[in-house]
């Protein structure tokens, strides 16, 4: 059997590595000149950035962490978590529910006071299910969490209002945290919040992208570069795909591109089908490097929940990752903004855009302004998928129509889920054991 894979990120290159293991005959179409989507990396002056925003290696699922490993082999580094929020001009421990003793007293107080009151009124059974992405977030941490926190950083991050998101997808994701840490975090006894990523790996050499390298060796020689996919023609059995000078041939395709770049690529898609992909929501992002002459805090990351101290939501520290991502005597910083095509942000010029994060960290006391020595834009259009109210309707009605028509969709874009990379390699092995 002939299989062709749309799109060569990490997801495609997880499956093209698969079934090629087991004896399949695949080759992986990429419309970009080198592979690795969102997992990409780019050195510059010595600094290497991960060109996609920050990666790092974790997961609570054990397959898929010890294929991950055994993947990389010997290039990874491990690492102990030491992340923070900015909040209120100080760095705090995160996860925030963990730093409360951290917090002014007022607010310490209040945090406290609101996450009891939730936990009591939702043991009496009082709160009805969420309707929203914000009311689960107040259902869970209680309104002084909330407002001091999650809610003006889910804001930032989504550039979506919480209150029009949908809360299906947090089921299984964030467990409301035990009481006993909570309170243990107000009175300063030290606690520790999403475990599964206290200690995470990153490649010793070539950023994230070396993970990319290492998953595509088995079928770096098939793998076809610089291939927009414009048409698919044909049904279940047989497939002819073109990027309009050349034309392949396969007995299955299976999809790893985003829906809205599948889409015009075919014939016969029915109105409402084309509707529900056009309705679907998603964020685009700018990751913006900062090599730098000297130290940076001790970091992993860092999560900016003010809009007015800066446009980046999550700074990382990739120098605190890796000894090899800057010269000696170097750090770097990576930034992500989170943007959509024709808002404010996206109308910057990228000069404009690193001047801002260069003087809105030198402000917030990371660096001094002098030590900058490198910097790198990125901009990614598919970044992070937005569950908004009409999420469920419309990818159900998309998926239903891509089942019926024999065209697998795997992965972040093509499924339309917002999976780490842990749950990328997961979506792809459940498709090969469901294939067995």
């Amino acid at each position: 059997m002939k299989t062709l894979i749309l799109g060569g990120g990490l997801c495609g290159l997880t499956l093209a590595r698969i079934l090629t293991l087991q004896g399949e005959d695949v080759t992986v179409l990429e419309q970009e000149r080198r592979p690795g989507g969102l997992c990409r990396s780019q050195t510059t002056k010595g600094f290497t950035f991960d060109t996609g925003g920050s990666h790092i290696i974790f997961s609570r699922d054990i397959e898929v962490l010890s294929f991950i490993h055994d993947v990389l082999g010997e290039n990874r580094a491990e690492r102990v978590r030491n992340t923070k929020i900015l909040y209120k001009g100080r760095y705090v421990k995160y996860p925030f529910e963990n730093a409360l003793s951290e917090l002014p007293k007022e607010d310490c107080y209040t945090c406290l006071h609101e996450f009891i009151k939730t936990l009591i009124a939702s043991e009496k059974g009082e709160y009805q299910n969420p309707q929203n992405f914000e009311e689960w977030i107040v259902q869970t941490f209680g309104r002084g969490i909330a407002d001091a926190y999650l809610i003006p950083y889910n804001t930032k991050i989504w550039n979506y209002p919480p209150h029009l998101m949908s809360a299906h997808w947090m089921e299984g994701r964030v467990p409301r945290p035990p009481v006993e840490d909570i309170i243990k975090s107000a009175v300063g006894i030290e606690t520790e919040g999403y475990t599964h990523q206290a200690v995470f790996s990153y490649p010793v050499t070539g950023g994230i992208e070396a993970l990319i390298h290492a998953m595509a060796a088995p079928v770096k020689e098939n793998i076809l570069t610089g291939f927009q996919v414009s048409s698919i023609s044909g049904q279940e059995g047989q497939y002819v795909v073109s990027d309009g000078t050349r034309t392949l041939t396969a007995d299955r395709i299976i999809s790893t591109i985003p829906l809205q770049n599948l889409i015009p690529c075919l014939d016969g898609i029915p109105d409402e089908v084309r509707k529900a992909v056009a309705d679907l929501k998603y964020n685009s992002v700018m990751a913006i490097g900062i090599g730098i002459q000297g130290t940076v805090p001790p970091y992993s990351w860092a999560y900016i929940p003010d809009a007015g101290a800066s446009l980046a939501n999550r700074i990382s520290f990739p120098s605190n990752f890796s000894d090899t991502t800057a010269p000696d005597g170097c750090s770097s910083i990576l930034a992500e903004i989170t943007y959509n095509e024709g808002d404010e942000i996206s109308r910057m010029t990228d000069a404009d855009v690193t001047d801002h994060i260069i003087s809105s960290l030198s402000s917030l006391g990371l660096f001094t302004m002098d030590r900058v020595i490198a910097t790198q834009i990125t901009r990614n259009k598919f970044a992070y998928v937005v569950y908004d109210l009409d999420y469920i309707r419309n990818i159900t009605t998309i998926r239903e129509y891509f089942k019926n028509r024999g065209i697998p969709l795997v992965g972040r874009f093509s499924q339309f889920e917002y999976l780490n990379m842990d749950g990328i390699i997961r979506s792809v092995l459940n498709f090969v054991h469901g294939q067995t």
